[in-house]
């Protein structure tokens, strides 16, 4: 499937959004809230975030058409990654470990904004190492 790569720029943008206020407020409710965006584009598909909604609905009929479009699995495993660190942050808060929270959603908060600001994927960017890795183990296996 091919999406418009301007769509999870925008879901980084307001995913950076909600965890910068966690990191503000220390709310692990908030925390497990976008750990469910993000479980919903990672296990549902990019076409189902409330994130990706928005911009389809709000955003992307204001836009022109994209220059190019790109693959959807690299951006879809980026919202795996980003519900692990969502995921161990809100067990974090919610267990009283605070420290975990905060760093768990440092780090994601991180690369959301890399995506948001520098159009730079660090969970694509895994993908593509992945991906290639396995291929690369793959041909030296035979």
């Amino acid at each position: 499937m091919q999406i418009d790569p301007r769509g999870p720029r925008f879901a980084a943008a307001l995913t950076s959004l909600v965890l910068a206020l966690v990191l503000i407020t220390g709310s692990g409710a908030l925390l497990a809230v976008q750990a469910a965006v993000f479980a919903i584009g990672s296990l549902a598909g990019l076409r189902y975030s409330p994130y990706s909604w928005l911009y389809r609905v709000l955003v992307r009929p204001r836009l022109g058409p994209p220059g190019e479009l790109e693959d959807a699995r690299p951006p879809r495993f980026a919202q795996a990654v980003g519900l692990v660190f969502a995921t161990v942050g809100t067990i974090g808060y919610l267990t009283g470990l605070d420290w975990l929270g905060l760093t768990a959603t440092a780090l994601a908060l991180g690369a959301a904004f890399l995506n948001a600001a520098y159009s730079y994927c660090l969970g694509c960017e895994m993908y593509l190492l992945v991906t290639q890795g396995r291929a690369a183990l793959g041909a030296t296996q035979r």
